[in-house]
């Protein structure tokens, strides 16, 4: 074939000669490295209905029906590898890589995390653990820009509304209320807020104090 890779026609010359060779499974790597999916998928196919236990050619077919995101088919052949070679790396990443594409991120990690056991100095699956770990993590800060974030300067005049009847509820009678202070920050309607918070904390302090009371 005009301008094929060398590497390609040489293996594809051998195959012609002997169709039962084993270097279908070099040719199908060829031809998955080189983004030829489909066609990596065929030799293996065609490969394995004449050598079934040839695992490296099973773990190129996964990997290449995972790149076209065959995933049920992807998994049923990098397990038959795990099956025969418990601690077939390519077969391991590439499980991880399906359970992260469906969006399982524990069971992509519990695999990511198998195959760094494996290949302790890779820095792509140091990577990859780290990142899904963080997503993974309880009580993980939420970022400032989720919607329920808190923004002092939210509060506006209805809340004193609210504030007064919080007193009226919360305050024991004769408690003497301590004035909120708080350092003014040169925005009136910032500072208030402040203010605003300063009382709520105290009058919750109340609340607590005055049920250890109801308690004892």
């Amino acid at each position: 074939m005009m301008g094929e890779d060398p590497r390609i026609e040489d293996l594809q010359l051998r195959m012609q000669r002997d169709p039962g060779s084993i270097a279908f499974a070099q040719l199908a790597e060829e031809f998955r490295r080189s983004g030829r999916l489909r066609e990596a998928v065929a030799v293996c196919k065609v490969g394995l209905a004449i050598h079934p236990n040839y695992m490296s050619a099973r773990v190129t077919l996964g990997r290449a029906l995972v790149e076209l995101e065959e995933l049920d088919e992807a998994q049923t052949e990098l397990e038959k590898v795990l099956r025969s070679a418990p601690e077939n790396l390519a077969a391991i990443r590439g499980l991880a890589d399906i359970h992260h594409k469906r969006g399982a991120l524990g069971d992509a990690l519990t695999h990511y995390r198998t195959a760094l056991n494996l290949a302790r100095n890779d820095p792509e699956l140091e990577d990859t653990v780290t990142d899904l770990s963080r997503q993974l993590a309880p009580g993980r800060e939420k970022p400032q820009t989720d919607e329920h974030a808190f923004d002092p300067t939210a509060y506006g005049p209805a809340d004193d509304v609210l504030v007064a009847e919080l007193t009226l509820f919360v305050d024991p009678p004769g408690m003497a209320r301590p004035t909120a202070h708080v350092d003014a920050t040169g925005d009136p309607a910032h500072d208030r807020a402040l203010r605003l918070i300063a009382r709520l904390e105290h009058w919750l302090a109340a609340i607590h104090v005055s049920r250890s009371q109801r308690i004892a």
